[in-house]
């Protein structure tokens, strides 16, 4: 058995990741874009049961853990999943499960 001290540094994003995907309202939050879709704030909040200031509480857990990104265009804040920071998580994941256990 290895002694386990510290969470190496490629973990650490991996971690908040997984940290922010744990919670059902940000899984539902995320299910509810469609492929290569970008929504604001308003359309995500009128596609959930939340409060506005509670869908903006859980896009900035997502946005700070890679899960969603973001720009800004006027006014409006827009929002799209972010395939990659996910899938490259997952599949860092999966490579420790096949080489290392």
């Amino acid at each position: 058995m290895k002694k386990i001290t510290t969470i190496p540094d490629e973990w650490q994003n991996i971690a908040h990741l997984f940290i922010a995907l744990g919670d059902a309202h940000r899984q539902r939050i995320l299910l509810a874009f469609e492929k290569e879709e970008r929504l604001n704030i308003l359309q995500i909040a009128a596609a959930s049961t939340l409060s506005r200031t509670a869908v903006t509480h859980h896009l900035k857990i997502l946005h700070q853990s890679g899960a969603l990104q973001s720009e800004k265009i006027g006014k409006e804040v827009y929002f799209w999943v972010n395939k990659s920071q996910i899938t490259s998580a997952i599949k860092g994941v999966l490579h420790y499960i096949e080489t290392e256990i």
